[in-house]
This record gives structure tokens, sequence and C-alpha cells, in this order.
């Protein structure tokens, strides 16, 4: 099973990409996690954003696998516990099957995604920027795989 974090938006910071690393080198060798980062559709004066939203989502749709499982981080998406999220990822280490998750750049996912998934997640209420999203996803990850492990560290 491999896992893939579809992100809008490359060139993180240091900090972002330091706090990524850090969860992905503690991540059991059988969850394949990787973190896939697409360029962000241009924004500024006189931009069509929705033009934008739209070129980022068929750049999305192609980084997805043919067959993979699609969870799109939505704000309309239903709320996930962390025992929830390990429950889901022992489902998924057992199907076989690989994932990728969607995350939208600042205007969110475009509809061509948001009809490609499976399913839909919400993080929190809370906006949250896109980059902690990432650290957030991945230490999540971390987490859900401990408890699945008997590992103390989620308490």
């Amino acid at each position: 099973m491999r896992i893939k974090i579809i992100a809008i938006g490359a060139k993180m910071s240091d900090w972002i990409e330091a706090g990524c690393n850090e969860y992905l080198k503690r991540m059991p060798s059988e969850l394949n996690l990787e973190i896939i980062e697409l360029p962000m559709g241009h924004r500024g004066k006189g931009a069509d954003v929705q033009r934008a939203i739209a070129r980022e989502g068929e750049v999305m749709l192609k980084a997805i696998g043919v067959s993979d499982q699609v969870i799109a981080l939505d704000i309309h998406g239903k709320y996930w516990s962390t025992e929830q999220l390990a429950i889901n990822l022992d489902q998924w280490q057992l199907s076989g099957d690989n994932f990728s998750l969607l995350v939208g750049g600042p205007d969110g996912l475009a509809q061509d995604c948001i009809k490609r998934a499976n399913s839909q997640w919400s993080l929190s209420p809370l906006t949250l920027p896109h980059p902690l999203v990432r650290i957030l996803l991945v230490e999540q990850f971390y987490r859900a795989a401990t408890i699945n492990a008997g590992h103390p560290y989620h308490r």
C-alpha cells in the first residue's frame, strides 16, 4: 500500500520541510507515505482564480494512480478522530489499495477533484494554512501507525 499526499504549492519553508521529514523518517517501513508537491496556479492582480483552480485540478488528477482510492481534504468532509484514522489506516492496509489524499491550494480543490474522490475528510472547522496541513497529515499518519502498533506515542 502507498499513500500519496498530493498538495498544491511547492517550495515550502524550511521548517515545513523539516517537520514533514521528521515524521516521514519515523514512519514504519510498511507505511509508504510520500508528499507530491504540485505548482500553484497563477494568482495575482487580474488573475482568473477559477481558471487557476481548474488547472490545479487537472494537474492533481494526473498525479493520481488509475486505481487509487481518493480522499479529498475539504471543509465539507467528515471529521475523523485520530482513533478513527488509525482504524481507517488499518483497513486501508488490509485492502492493499493505494490512496491519494488531495490538498488544494489557497482557494480549495477543483470540483473535478471532489467528484473523483471516494470520500471527503475535513481536518478541522478552522481554516488551516496549507503548508501546515502537510505536517499535520504526516504527524497524524505517524500517530495512527503508533496506535495500530500499540506504541504509547499517541497518549
